[in-house]
C-alpha cells in the first residue's frame, strides 16, 4: 500500500525537474540566439567622445540660436519625456510651441514624418540615418546630399548638419528670406551655415567654449565643427547601456518567463529578427511594412515613397529603414509618419495588416496606394509568420526588456 504515494512523489518530481529543466532550456535557446544574432556588450559600441566638446555640444543641442528664427533647438523635437523623440505622429518645426500633444494646438510648420528617436546613433557600425537613409556610409564612401563633398566621413556628424538647415524644421519657410532654400543648393545651405556660426559668436559664449575644449582658435571654428561638437553629445548621452536582456544574455541576469516567451518569439515564429538584428537590433536596411500614412507625407497628398526618393530605384517604394528597438516602449506613436498609436498595433501591421487597416475609410487612390504597398510587403517577406494575440504580448514584454536611460537629462526648451 505504500507504493503509491512513493510512484505518485517520484511522478511529481519528475514533472518538477522536467519542467524546470525546459524552461532552463528555453533561456539558454534565447541567449544563443541572440548571440547568434549579433548583439554584443553595449559597451562593444561606443565610440570614445571627449567630455569637454560633449559639454558644449549639449549645450549647442538645447541652443535656439541654431534655428533662422531663434525658436527652435534640437531639443525641441528630442525629449527625455519622448524617449528622445517627440510624442507626435510627425514632428513640428520652427514656430513650435509647447511639448507633446499640445504642440499641434499652435502654429508652427508641420514635417511630414515622425521624429525619430536617438537611442545608439553615433555608435559603432551605426551607419544608415533618417527613414530613407540619406545619410549613410558604405563602402564605396558617405552617400548624403552634400554630393561628392561631404563635410566629414561620420554619418552622423553629416546628419547633424541637416536639420539646422532644412526648411520648416529649423528654417522658416513661410516668407521669402529662404527662397532660395528650396533649390536645396548646398553653396546657399552653406552659406547659412556660416551665419549660423556667426549669430553664436555673437550673441552666445558658445564658440569661445568650443574653441576651449577643441584648441581650434575661435576666429577658425567652422559650422562643421559646430555639428560634430552636437554629434559628440548625441553619441555619448545616447550610446547604448546596459538592458535587462543584456544583462540576461552577458551577466545571468533573470527576465519574466513572458518575456523569455516573447524572446522566443522574437527569434522564432515571429521572424522579427530576420530585419531587427546586430547590436542595435535593426540590419540597417530598407525594408516594406504597410503602414497607413498620415499626415501630407514627404511626397505630398498623403504620399510617401520612401527610399525611392533617395535612390530613384522602383525597388525602392515605400521602404523604410529598419527601426532600431531600444527604448521603443518609449517612443509612441510608430512608423515613418506615426499612423500608429500602440507597439502591439505597430507589430500587428509586420505581420496581418489587412487585420488593422480601416480601409473602408479610404479614397481610391489610399486604396490604390495601400495595395501597392501591401505587394511590397508581401514581396519582401515571401516567410509568413501568424502571431495571435498572445504571442504580440509576449514580443511586447519582450520589448520592454531593451529599456534603458540616457547619460545626461536634456533640458526641455520652452517656447
Amino acid at each position: 500500500m505504500r507504493l503509491v504515494p512513493l510512484c505518485l512523489a517520484a511522478i511529481l518530481c519528475a514533472l518538477l525537474v522536467n519542467e524546470a529543466t525546459a524552461e532552463t532550456l528555453r533561456e539558454r535557446m534565447l541567449r544563443s540566439y541572440a548571440l547568434q544574432s549579433g548583439l554584443v556588450p553595449p559597451e562593444e559600441t561606443w565610440v570614445p567622445q571627449d567630455p569637454n566638446v560633449v559639454a558644449v555640444g549639449q549645450r549647442l543641442f538645447e541652443s535656439k540660436l541654431l534655428s533662422s528664427e531663434r525658436d527652435t533647438a534640437c531639443a525641441s523635437c528630442h525629449l527625455d519625456r519622448f524617449g528622445s523623440a517627440d510624442g507626435l505622429p510627425t514632428a513640428i518645426g520652427v514656430e513650435g510651441q509647447s511639448f507633446g500633444r499640445t504642440r499641434v494646438e499652435f502654429d508652427g510648420d508641420k514635417l511630414p514624418r515622425n521624429a525619430l528617436p536617438l537611442w545608439g546613433r553615433g555608435g559603432k557600425g551605426f551607419d544608415t540615418m533618417f527613414w530613407d537613409g540619406r545619410v549613410t556610409r558604405t563602402k564605396e564612401g558617405l552617400i548624403s546630399q552634400f554630393g561628392s563633398t561631404p563635410p566629414s566621413d561620420d554619418p552622423l556628424v553629416v546628419a547633424a548638419h541637416l536639420p539646422p538647415l532644412e526648411l520648416g524644421e529649423m528654417v522658416m519657410d513661410r516668407d521669402g528670406r529662404y527662397q532660395a532654400y528650396e533649390a536645396e543648393d548646398v553653396a546657399t545651405a552653406m552659406s547659412f551655415a556660416g551665419t549660423i556660426v556667426d549669430r553664436l559668436r555673437k550673441e552666445s559664449p558658445l564658440i569661445e567654449q568650443l574653441s576651449t575644449a577643441t584648441d581650434i582658435p575661435a576666429p577658425e571654428i567652422t559650422f562643421t565643427d559646430v555639428m560634430r561638437a552636437v554629434a559628440s553629445f548625441i553619441a555619448f548621452n545616447y550610446r547604448l547601456q546596459e538592458t535587462r536582456f543584456h544583462a540576461f544574455v552577458f551577466g545571468g541576469g533573470a527576465l519574466s518567463e513572458q518575456e523569455v516567451r516573447g524572446g522566443l518569439v522574437f527569434y522564432g515564429k515571429g521572424q522579427c529578427v530576420s530585419c531587427h538584428n546586430g547590436p542595435y537590433f535593426s540590419d540597417q536596411a530598407f525594408h516594406v511594412i504597410a503602414f497607413p500614412q498620415f499626415g501630407y507625407g514627404f511626397n505630398g497628398f498623403g504620399t510617401d515613397y520612401g527610399r525611392y526618393n533617395m535612390t530613384q530605384d522602383p525597388g525602392d517604394l515605400f521602404r523604410f529603414r529598419t527601426a532600431p528597438l531600444f527604448n521603443v516602449t518609449r517612443t509612441a506613436p510608430y512608423s515613418h509618419s506615426g499612423s500608429v498609436s500602440s507597439l502591439s498595433e505597430a507589430i500587428r501591421y509586420h505581420v496581418d495588416p489587412l487585420a488593422v487597416e480601416p480601409s473602408k475609410n479610404f479614397t481610391a487612390e489610399d486604396r490604390q496606394l495601400y495595395a501597392r504597398r501591401i505587394g511590397a510587403w508581401a514581396a519582401d517577406y515571401p516567410l509568413t509568420a501568424t502571431l495571435d494575440n498572445a504571442d504580440i504580448d509576449d514580443l511586447t514584454a519582450f520589448l520592454a526588456a531593451l529599456e534603458y536611460e540616457s547619460e545626461r537629462p536634456v533640458v526641455e526648451i520652452q517656447p
